[in-house]
């Protein structure tokens, strides 16, 4: 599950790229922005290469600016994903990187975000960081997911999600293949207590809303319709919680 496409076209890493800033949440680095009044908090949960990824960071000032505040956390401390280093291949790397390590490291950058008086949270994940989302998802943990072409997500993942969820995937695609996004769509038309949305978006290829070239128009075109599918998901379901005085 760890082919050619997982690692293609790999961005140029900027660390003082976007317009937020990095600080410490929940024991990790985490490039922030957005409101800090805001009540409502997205994740971008990032692919191998990062949270330093321009496009990315660019994503999180987009999303802060529909009145979310924004965290990118740095799950790799220092070390993404180098293909140009060949003493450490994808899957030595992936040893030290874990979904499973995300899915824990993301349960105090909650609890941070808790205490700064965030009320609800949304997650979307990102090839290696929609497994940690659909994990997110699965024990409630935020209240809104959207997987965008995720990596390493299984249909009995999807069968436990217990919140609103949206799969935005790849036509050229062998990490989430469209017939297994077919699938996910069946399951989750099944699950009618949870919201759902499943895309396949033509033409494009696995990494597509955070690996584009920004001179490529219609690769850019595709890309943003999948970021306001993406927003539009978390305006819809990650709302401030309401209390009723009776």
């Amino acid at each position: 599950m760890s082919g050619p496409q997982c690692c293609a076209n790999p961005p140029n890493l900027d660390p003082s790229s976007g317009a937020g800033r990095v600080e410490q949440l929940g024991g990790l680095d985490a490039y922030v922005v957005g409101s800090q009044d805001s009540k409502l908090a997205i994740l971008l949960l990032s692919d191998v290469f990062g949270y330093e990824a321009p496009n990315l960071r660019k994503l999180a000032d987009k999303v802060a600016a529909a009145g979310f505040y924004v965290v990118v956390p740095d799950y790799f401390c220092g070390d993404p994903f180098a293909p140009e280093n060949h003493e450490r291949p994808f899957m030595a790397w992936i040893k030290d990187h874990g979904t499973d390590k995300g899915f824990e490291d993301t349960k105090p950058v909650i609890q941070a975000l808790k205490s700064k008086g965030i009320s609800t949270i949304g997650a979307a994940g990102f090839c290696w960081g929609g497994k940690v989302a659909v994990e997110l998802a699965k024990c409630e943990l935020v209240q809104a997911a959207v997987l965008l072409h995720p990596s390493f997500v299984t249909l009995d993942d999807i069968k436990g999600v217990k919140v609103p969820i949206a799969v935005l995937g790849a036509e050229i695609d062998q990490m989430s293949t469209p017939e297994l996004l077919k699938q996910f769509e069946e399951v989750l038309s099944a699950k009618s207590e949870i919201d759902a949305f499943v895309k396949i978006f033509p033409k494009v290829s696995h990494g597509w809303t955070v690996r584009y070239k920004v001179e490529d128009e219609a690769a850019v075109k595709s890309a943003e319709e999948a970021h306001s599918d993406m927003i539009q998901w978390f305006v819809k379901f990650v709302k401030e919680e309401t209390t009723l005085h009776l």
